[in-house]
């Protein structure tokens, strides 16, 4: 499949994640789940993707990957410790492999933390742990979703080529 279309850009994840007979679990907020929709439109993609959830709030981040609001507290928002945290948590939670997480502020505003738009961060916990920053300047909202989904996978490939 060309990489313009849904599967593209998961494609090569989830062979090394068959290929391996490794699981992934996602926690992605400003992406909406675009990132697990591209790895569910992989044929097989039973065999490495175990759940997601979209964590665009406060109150999913608690309720979805038990943690507590003095935990959820603790961290500065879109931090690497923060967003590894959340990877880590859906990890454990699904029992899988791999844990992938994305927070971000797609745009047009900021969040509510003072952070501009165009902002991401991204984490990748398992056999290797990964994260990555973006700052896309701009606040295109649905152009911000693509970069930074397409930035989670090119972070997850890299974190499958060291493991």
């Amino acid at each position: 499949m060309a990489a313009d279309t849904l599967a593209g850009p998961a494609e090569a994840v989830a062979a090394a994640l068959k290929s391996a007979q490794q699981t992934v679990a996602v926690a992605e907020s400003s992406t909406g789940g675009l990132i697990s929709a591209r790895l569910l439109a992989v044929p097989g993609a039973s065999a490495y993707y175990l759940g997601g959830s979209v964590i665009y709030t406060m109150e999913a981040r608690g309720q979805l990957l038990a943690m507590s609001r003095t935990e959820l507290k603790r961290y500065e928002p879109l931090t690497d410790e923060y967003v590894s945290r959340c990877a880590r948590a859906i990890q454990t939670r699904l029992d899988a492999t791999w844990g992938l997480a994305e927070l971000g502020a797609t745009g047009p505003a900021g969040t509510p933390y003072g952070h501009p738009p165009g902002i991401c961060v991204l984490a990748v916990t398992g056999p290797v742990n990964l994260t990555k920053r973006i700052e896309t300047g701009p606040g295109d909202r649905e152009a911000n979703m693509q970069r930074f989904c397409n930035e989670a996978f090119a972070l997850f490939n890299q974190a499958l080529g060291g493991a």
